[in-house]
């Protein structure tokens, strides 16, 4: 992914972002300008308890070069009423491994690098600076906060308290925390600044959304490094929560962190796929993509999955529905254990973490989906590694407790969850309680309720007996297997009996709620459909979300003819939330579309219909493979990875967090498993 010159306009530099993590939750990111248009944007934005409590430390560094007594600024900024321009001298940004910045200034060439070492709070940028016949100076000015991301600093004035040892400088700049940051150049001189101030940064993606977006930020300082005619400079600069970084050399971390990417693109065999001939560049873009949401718990020794960035941690549910395209498809299998163990740590009452507060580690149960769509990916996890042993030994019993307590009721954090001993199907919720996946709330509107028995819970629940049944069987529970054989052929036949729509040819929402929305899709898609994929029914309702539901980026979450339907996603957080799952489309709904499709293409025994389905599924996968790799690279989020909303109605414009988990997961298991899916 490179742009040049001539390809980068300043208002869509603004729209394109970059991104690089640090395997425990920080990460570094902003525009490709340069320029932070979020108060989420941080050369520096450390999990200070890992991955949580995510604070700005360093917000950027501003270069600028000093020629015969005259600056020139190479930096870029917004403010409420000005513009720095500094990025008329970037020449190209490039972003594969780490994010590139070549500028060109008065014939000076600087190549900026910027990289974070893999599991520590630290951030270095390598500058190699070509200097042209006379002397120059290279100037450095880090600009500095300690504050939650989700917030802003304008009206704090800071009171910096600095230790300056040659080169190395140790600053605290929040005394409340008293948490040290250390600066660190590995040339030129540190001057100490006193009571500078940068003042009104302006975040206009902020301003969108409806929320603060000027802020002010503390500058301790600046380094000078002198340069001599024709001399060219390596110069590493180095920000970091870890104290004695003077040794720390930018060129070894980049390394470093090439070859830890390169090892794992190893480990996949992506490149022996021959489905993936030519597109060697685009399977180390996935993984480079992929690796940034796999996050290590410190406190758990255990490996998660980041949801989003830059403001999601883990979240139970996004976790399991991006656990194959995120870890299995890459054969990180060692990862996906512990994935795994992370999802049933602190499982209470059979409810399996929604999340994690992101302030105290606290585990949240809102969610009645979380722990029903732990069994598909169980059941994925021994379809890729045959590992029945490790299910036996640190899941299993797990498993069955999940089981037991959704058929004997859960009623933890208002989820209310029963089986109706009349049909053998779940409710869940009420009016006041949002939990499952479409869970927007304002204040105390819950935008989709969803409260009763829902489609896709119980498919999932369906699903989830009859693959304990089988496990049961296997591992010599007969009883138990024909108590949850018989709880699933009941629920199936009460299911067929009563979800089925004939007016819209689809499947109630809920019972009782004729919406067409695209979670009827769990209907087809999983490893035992509760529906006839060869009946006429199954037919219509894929069909039906076809129709009303399926666009080039992903699936509407309600179809444009019913009420309640909105296409843009736009404004403050009452307009945004209440839009999120009423039409709002989300990628990673293709990926319930492409194995409902698989399923549909495999059931159907009649050649002629069989051959029909698999053109329009080649069609699909054609499709998906073009327009997703196309955005991966160049569409207005961050550049190598995939939002995670767009626009229902065209030119379908990014939207969302602009780097999902699931996205990438579910749309890379397209690209990459697709032709080889169809039996």
């Amino acid at each position: 992914m490179k742009y040049t010159k001539d390809q980068i306009s300043f208002e869509d530099g603004l729209k394109k972002e970059w991104l690089i993590t640090n395997g425990i939750g920080g990460y570094a990111s902003s525009s490709i300008l340069g320029i932070n248009t979020r108060k989420y944007h941080g050369l520096l934005v450390a999990a200070l308890t890992p991955p949580a409590r995510r604070s700005v430390i360093l917000s950027k560094v501003d270069e600028a070069i000093r020629i015969n007594g005259k600056y020139i600024p190479i930096y870029s900024n917004i403010g409420k009423d000005y513009i720095t321009k500094g990025y008329k001298y970037l020449d190209s940004f490039e972003k594969r491994y780490i994010p590139i910045f070549t500028y060109k200034v008065k014939g000076i060439l600087i190549k900026k690098m910027i990289c974070m070492e893999y599991g520590k709070n630290t951030v270095t940028i390598l500058y190699i600076v070509e200097n042209i016949g006379y002397p120059t100076t290279l100037v450095l000015t880090p600009v500095m906060n300690f504050r939650d991301f989700h917030t802003t600093t304008f009206d704090k004035t800071f009171d910096l308290q600095e230790q300056i040892e040659k080169n190395q400088v140790k600053v605290i700049i929040d005394k409340k925390s008293e948490t040290p940051v250390y600066l660190h150049c590995s040339d030129g001189t540190y001057i100490k600044h006193d009571n500078d101030t940068f003042k009104n940064m302006y975040y206009i993606e902020e301003e969108k959304r409806g929320l603060d977006a000027l802020e002010n930020l503390a500058v301790p300082g600046r380094y000078e490094i002198n340069l001599e005619p024709n001399e060219q400079k390596c110069i590493t600069f180095t920000c970091s929560l870890e104290a004695n970084i003077e040794e720390i050399d930018a060129k070894e971390i980049i390394n470093k962190e090439i070859s830890r990417i390169s090892g794992l693109l190893y480990e996949s065999n992506l490149l022996e796929n021959k489905n993936l001939k030519g597109k060697e560049e685009l399977a180390r873009d996935y993984i480079i993509a992929s690796d940034n949401f796999v996050a290590y718990r410190p406190s758990f020794a255990l490996y998660t999955i980041i949801a989003g960035y830059p403001w999601f941690l883990d979240w139970g549910r996004d976790t399991l529905i991006a656990f194959e395209g995120m870890l299995l498809l890459s054969k990180r299998f060692k990862e996906a254990r512990e994935v795994l163990l992370t999802c049933i740590r602190d499982t209470k009452y059979g409810l399996v973490p929604n999340g994690y507060s992101g302030y105290d580690n606290r585990p949240l149960y809102n969610s009645v989906d979380a722990s029903l769509l732990l069994f598909e990916q169980v059941k994925k996890y021994l379809r890729y590694t045959n590992d029945y042993e490790f299910v036996k030994e640190r899941m299993y019993k797990t498993l069955i407790k999940i089981i037991e307590a959704y058929i004997t009721g859960i009623d933890v954090d208002g989820n209310n969850i029963h089986l109706d001993s009349d049909d053998y199907l779940l409710s869940s919720g009420t009016p006041n309680i949002q939990n499952t996946w479409m869970d927007a709330k304002v204040g105390d509107y819950v935008v989709t309720p969803r409260n009763g028995k829902a489609v896709e819970i119980n498919c999932l629940w369906y699903n989830a007996l009859m693959i304990m049944s089988s496990l049961t069987e296997l591992y010599s529970d007969i009883d138990l297997s024909k108590k949850y054989k018989e709880y699933a052929e009941k629920c199936r036949e009460s299911f067929n009996s009563k979800f089925y729509n004939k007016n819209k040819k689809s499947l109630y929402d809920v019972l009782g709620d004729e919406s067409v929305r695209p979670n009827q899709l769990f209907a087809l898609n999983l490893t035992y459909p509760i529906m006839d994929l060869t009946s006429k029914e199954a037919n219509e309702v894929f069909n039906t979300v076809t129709k009303k539901l399926l666009l080039p980026k992903g699936l509407r979450t309600l179809a444009p003819d019913e009420e309640k339907y909105i296409g843009i996603y736009k404004g403050g957080v009452y307009e945004r939330d209440t839009s999120y799952h009423q039409g709002i489309t989300w990628p990673w709904l293709l990926g319930l579309y492409f194995d409902a499709f698989v399923n549909m293409v495999n059931a159907e025994k009649d050649e002629k219909k069989k051959a029909r389905l698999q053109k329009a599924y080649n069609k699909f996968i054609t499709e998906v493979e073009e327009i997703f790799e196309n955005e991966f690279y160049y569409s207005d989020c961050v550049v190598g990875s995939l939002s995670e909303l767009y626009d229902s109605e065209e030119p379908y414009l990014a939207k969302g967090s602009p780097a999902q988990a699931w996205s990438i997961a579910e749309i890379f298991r397209i690209i990459f498993q697709g032709k080889d899916k169809i039996k």
